[in-house]
């Protein structure tokens, strides 16, 4: 026997029961969900990096049930269900995909001769989206005309959001024309945070301008990635896991030779790290 995920809808019902359900599950809000979705989501995006597909399975089913809970205390406020989730992103992405369902229906198909091309349908999808942020902003009644930035979440990572905003100004023409001025500018940030920290260093009030430069300084790094066609974040988890593999070979080297890391001055710590490096530069 196989559960579906019907059943799962019960099991979610069961459990937020007010009377007979875990009391842990019934006390929980969106709010206080919201932090075990996003440590689900990188669970998952870990198993995938691990090439770890048995676990991978096990991570998606724990994202699924967010979804569950979400729909579940929605169901129970009166906002939405788990059903009209899942109506609501079908019917947006046959939307979206008017090259795979040119009728707007579940049932229609495209002729595969007169595909468009895929500039034509990125367009088109960023031409669709749009309108729906227009129609959602006009459904809301903002009084702010609807900008072209609106719709990137702000709860994002930092790095990733600011990659999304370059992404989008970019689509609309606000971007470098080539490379060379994005290192032109990477320097001149470079230069403006020395200026601010040694202003910093004479008046501590000034603190707020090296966050603004530091700021500065990794938004221009992140749109040099996307210059060289760089995932800003995979290229931080390569330095990481480059970083933690030769700290563990540092104290294993000095565990090796009875030595104590914490009591080592830094030019042995350096020279291990510099020799560490040779062995991983070897061909």
């Amino acid at each position: 026997m196989s559960y579906s995920i019907d059943d799962l809808k019960t099991l979610m019902a069961r459990l937020r029961d007010p009377q007979t359900g875990c009391p842990w599950d019934v006390k929980q809000t969106f709010s206080t969900i919201v932090p075990h979705t996003l440590e689900e989501a990188y669970e998952v995006a870990d198993a995938i990096e691990r090439e770890d597909y048995p676990h991978l399975e096990d991570e998606l089913g724990d994202l699924l049930f967010q979804v569950i809970f979400y729909s579940q205390m929605g169901q129970e406020d009166g906002h939405f269900s788990f059903d009209s989730v899942v109506d609501n992103l079908v019917r947006k992405l046959i939307r979206r995909h008017p090259h795979v369902f040119p009728e707007g229906t579940l049932a229609s198909r495209v002729d595969p001769d007169n595909r468009p091309g895929e500039a034509e349908i990125k367009a088109n999808w960023e031409r669709i989206k749009a309108e729906e942020r227009a129609a959602s902003a006009s459904g809301q009644g903002e009084a702010v005309a609807p900008g072209r930035l609106d719709g990137i979440a702000r709860t994002l990572p930092a790095m990733a959001r600011a990659e999304k905003l370059q992404r989008r100004a970019a689509s609309h023409g606000f971007d470098w024309p080539d490379i060379g001025p994005v290192f032109d500018k990477l320097h001149e940030e470079i230069d403006e945070l020395k200026a601010a920290w040694r202003e910093a260093q004479a008046d501590d009030s000034a603190r707020d301008a090296v966050e603004d430069e530091l700021g500065d300084l990794m938004f221009v790094c992140v749109n040099l990635a996307r210059f060289l066609r760089v995932n800003p974040e995979q290229a931080l988890k390569r330095t990481n896991h480059k970083f933690e593999a030769r700290f563990r070979a540092i104290e294993a080297r000095l565990a090796a030779e009875g030595r104590d890391l914490d009591s080592e001055p830094l030019e042995a710590l350096d020279a291990i790290w510099q020799s560490v490096k040779g062995v991983e530069n070897k061909p």
